[in-house]
């Protein structure tokens, strides 16, 4: 992928999810934090995580209660596969991820570059039970 202008690591400054009517929801909380690679020879991963995630109480890695497992899960987003960079998308072909509906799927993202900053926005996905446009 030659002069691709994605490649590299890019640290997440806020994530947030707008409705038809304007309203922001942030899905994982504000102060989000995470990270996307795009390499050049075309995998990518994304790791997103809520600000305030508690830690288990245990130190055991196979661990964790039903609740505390469940609370990891609903904190925390992964994925990572190949991807195809277009003109004004890169599409995300997904092969692993946390949520397991995503793994086998294609994912669209729509790129803007300003200096050394990338925004990010998918076309409008179900979150909160609400059709909402992610970025």
């Amino acid at each position: 992928m030659e002069d691709n202008p994605l490649v590299g690591t890019w640290k997440l400054v806020s994530y947030s999810c707008s409705d038809e009517d304007g309203n922001v929801d942030y899905p994982l909380g504000t102060g989000t934090r995470g990270y996307i690679t795009y390499t050049a020879d075309g995998y990518m991963s994304v790791f997103i995580a809520s600000a305030d995630r508690a830690n288990y109480a245990s130190e055991d890695l196979s661990g964790g209660t039903v609740e505390e497992n469940a609370a990891a899960a609903r904190t925390y987003m992964a994925y990572c596969g190949k991807y195809e960079l277009h003109h004004d998308r890169v599409v995300h072909h997904i092969e692993l991820a946390l949520y397991p509906n995503r793994s086998g799927t294609s994912q669209v993202r729509y790129y803007e570059l300003s200096g050394d900053r990338i925004d990010l926005t998918r076309p409008p996905i179900l979150v909160n039970g609400k059709s909402q446009t992610c970025r």
